[in-house]
């Protein structure tokens, strides 16, 4: 049977990695595929066709609401839940039992999610753990209302969290996060991301509204982005603390990319 969820994935130019995601939910599992699309001038429209799943064109004014809470507003999603997934991330089939049990007559109104993280072709063993609030009842809430006039050029909520009302639980099973596009596209992305993170951080500090609704983790970020030291910390927690080490070369280049990251944050801050 069916599981009354939307899997809506936002896209631009997925021709490497929609496929395997694709591949990975199957024509057994969700009663809908929704691919909501920002201009693609590669293959994504063309495959979207080959598997038969939904396509939305999307086009950002540049104001609120982004990709996410446009599709959550827009009367597209006709099922109780909703699970956000990248193109890049492609469930397992524990995860998908895991799902079918989780929404049986549940009292949660959304489940953070728990994924591996593969980098320069292997899965990683240590590191941070990813997590993301990306399953939830259609109706229990949508994503931080963050007030945007085009200060960025990203058309889709980044690092912002469902606000949603009523209890949350964890569904542990895991969802692979692995990108086919090569490190330039990951540097390309961070980059990107960096700059974002600075100009929210500037915006959160000036509207109460945004700030009240963070996670702990949020919170310990953003205090932290006020410090150079905000990368050596990093550092010292992913690959110390959290066990990148045992993943040797890789984990270092990892854990370095990201210390690099969240410096470049710090440093766009300061530039601001």
């Amino acid at each position: 049977m069916l599981v009354d969820i939307t899997i809506a994935i936002p896209v631009k130019n997925e021709e490497q990695n929609l496929p395997h995601c694709l591949d990975a939910l199957g024509k057994d599992f969700a009663k809908a595929i929704v691919l909501i699309d920002s201009g693609s001038t590669d293959r994504t429209r063309a495959i979207a066709a080959e598997y038969g799943v939904d396509f939305i064109d999307f086009t950002w004014d540049g104001k609120f609401p982004k990709k996410r809470n446009w599709f959550l507003q827009s009367g597209y999603l006709q099922t109780q839940w909703v699970l956000f997934l990248d193109a890049d991330e492609y469930v397992t089939p524990a995860f998908k039992e895991e799902l079918r049990q989780a929404l049986h007559q549940t009292e949660k109104v959304g489940f953070w999610l728990n994924y591996s993280i593969y980098f320069m072709g292997k899965q990683l063993k240590g590191g941070y753990p990813l997590r993301k609030l990306a399953l939830f009842r259609a109706d229990a809430g949508q994503y931080e209302r963050i007030e945007e006039d085009a200060w960025s050029k990203m058309d889709m909520e980044v690092h912002e969290h469902p606000v949603l009302q009523g209890k949350v639980g964890m569904i542990k099973s895991k969802i692979d996060h692995r990108d086919f596009k090569g490190i330039s596209h990951y540097v390309r992305k961070h980059d990107e991301y960096s700059s974002w993170e600075a100009s929210r951080f500037a915006k959160a500090f000036q509207t109460q509204e945004v700030r009240k609704h963070w996670t702990w983790k949020q919170w310990m970020k953003y205090k932290l982005l006020h410090s150079p030291l905000i990368g050596p910390a990093y550092f010292l927690g992913s690959f110390i603390l959290m066990g990148g080490f045992k993943d040797g070369s890789r984990g270092l280049a990892f854990s370095i990319l990201k210390t690099a990251y969240f410096t470049q944050i710090y440093c766009k801050i300061q530039e601001q």
